[in-house]
């Protein structure tokens, strides 16, 4: 089956990141990965999307980020998720759960 090309709605990649790192500090290209991962090949996320999405991130104070060595002995930022980053976090995991709640009630409207 071919993957889907999925148009993310703003503010979607964020809390994808988000939840990615609630499970851990992680590099740029180990996020991409994972939400590639759990998605089962629905969610692919580019460099050119992700990388300005970690600086916002940063900038918002939802993640910190220092330098390290990846998995593969290369020097690699990995970022981790922040006490208000969880708190986003979790804000933004309800919303969703509303949202998709509600479009799930349009849907099975007749």
């Amino acid at each position: 089956m071919a993957r889907a090309n999925v148009d993310l709605l703003q503010g979607t990649l964020d809390v994808l990141v988000l939840r990615t790192l609630a499970g851990g500090p992680m590099h740029g290209w180990g996020i991409a990965q994972r939400i590639q991962q759990v998605s089962e090949d629905v969610l692919c996320v580019n460099q050119g999307s992700l990388y300005p999405a970690l600086h916002r991130l940063e900038g918002e104070g939802w993640i910190d980020a220092e330098w390290g060595t990846s998995e593969n002995n290369r020097k690699a930022k990995f970022y981790r998720l922040t006490r208000s980053g969880r708190k986003r976090l979790e804000e933004e995991t309800a919303m969703w759960e509303r949202l998709a709640a509600a479009v799930a009630r349009v849907l099975e409207t007749a």
